[in-house]
C-alpha cells in the first residue's frame, strides 16, 4: 500500500479573512499558500507550522453557504507515493469515486477524492515541485 501519512484537513469556513486572521494570529499557524479553484467560486488557504510539510490545515472558502454553527470538515486528505498507482488500485476495490480522474492543482499538487463510509470525502494527494 502506498499511503504515507495523513497529509491535510480541510475546513469549509464561512468567513475566510477572520479564519485565516484566528489560525494565523491565536493559533500560530503560518499562510503557506492560497488559490482559487472552481473556475474562482471557491478559494483554499493552506496553513502549516514553521514551513514543514507537516499535516497541514486547508481552509475552504465557498460553495456552502448553509454551515452548521460548528462548523464542517470538507475532507480528510492522504498523501501517497504515486498518485497514479493509487487511483488504479482504489478503482479495483468497492468505493464510490467522486473524482473522474486525477486533477492537476494550479500548485503542481495531484488529487483525486473518493467517497468514504459515512459519506465523508476522502482525498488522496500527491505533493509535486
Amino acid at each position: 500500500m502506498a499511503v504515507k501519512k495523513m497529509d491535510h484537513v480541510g475546513v469549509m469556513v464561512s468567513d475566510l479573512e477572520d479564519s485565516l486572521t484566528f489560525y494565523q494570529k491565536v493559533v500560530g499557524m503560518e499562510l503557506k499558500d492560497q488559490f482559487t479553484i472552481a473556475n474562482g467560486s471557491r478559494t483554499l488557504a493552506f496553513l502549516g507550522f514553521n514551513g514543514t510539510d507537516e499535516t497541514e490545515l486547508e481552509l475552504v472558502y465557498g460553495g456552502n453557504p448553509d454551515l452548521p454553527s460548528e462548523g464542517k470538515v470538507n475532507h480528510i486528505a492522504f498523501l501517497v507515493d504515486d498518485i497514479e498507482e493509487e487511483f488504479k488500485r482504489l478503482q479495483g476495490l468497492d468505493i464510490v469515486f467522486i473524482s473522474d480522474e486525477i486533477v492537476t492543482l494550479p500548485n503542481g499538487y495531484r488529487n483525486f477524492f473518493v467517497q468514504g463510509p459515512d459519506g465523508e470525502k476522502v482525498e488522496f494527494f500527491l505533493r509535486q515541485s
